[in-house]
């Protein structure tokens, strides 16, 4: 009866990330035989995930930004990302809908996890992502969004928030859903 499969993903969570992500249950137990052989003791560090992370940004400084991603998935605060946590961390960063994105966008953005965001949040997150262009994409960036402090105060005016004010996960959905070019600040995509 004890004797389940030590090595296999449990029904329980293969079910849950069956119904919360668009990955098949072939492509979930693939993700978990990698895992397991990456970490065998079922965490992955902030370190570990950093290396992960820097390896899709090989011209780039990904680590600040691989730290914020790493505490916005670490939904229970234990320094480490379980296999479930680090599945839903790939399908959010990479094909969870729209809302959901933003959702965890938001939850990226809120470093002091207060439930609002600041300026100096905003600008903390834009540093992260400025980091991961690299320096050649950097030179052909428009004249208002060609530093940090351009790209972070570009965005905050999407909000429509004086410098000391804060803005609500609501806000911040709806500001970035009614215009194009903040859902194009938050993040990075690199040109292939």
């Amino acid at each position: 009866m004890g004797n389940s499969k030590s090595g296999a993903v449990s029904k329980e969570i293969l079910e849950d990330l069956k119904l919360n992500t668009k990955f098949s249950e072939t492509e979930i137990v693939q993700w978990y035989d990698n895992f397991k052989k990456q970490c065998p003791t079922g965490r992955i560090t902030k370190e570990e995930f950093q290396a992960i992370y820097s390896k899709f940004f090989p011209e780039s400084d990904a680590n600040t930004y691989a730290q914020h991603v790493f505490r916005s998935f670490d939904t229970n605060d234990d320094g480490t990302l379980d296999f479930k946590e680090y599945i839903i961390a790939l399908h959010m960063t990479s094909t969870g809908k729209t809302i959901r994105k933003l959702e965890w966008a938001f939850s990226l953005f809120d470093v002091d996890k207060n439930g609002y965001i600041t300026k100096s949040e905003v600008s903390e997150i834009c540093m992260a992502i400025f980091k991961l262009i690299p320096s050649d994409e950097q030179e052909c960036l428009p004249e208002d969004e060609n530093t940090v402090e351009k790209r972070a105060d570009k965005l905050w005016k999407f909000f429509n928030k004086g410098e000391n004010e804060r803005v609500a996960e609501g806000e911040f959905i709806q500001g970035v859903m009614d215009n194009e070019e903040a859902l194009r600040l938050i993040q990075y995509q690199p040109s292939k």
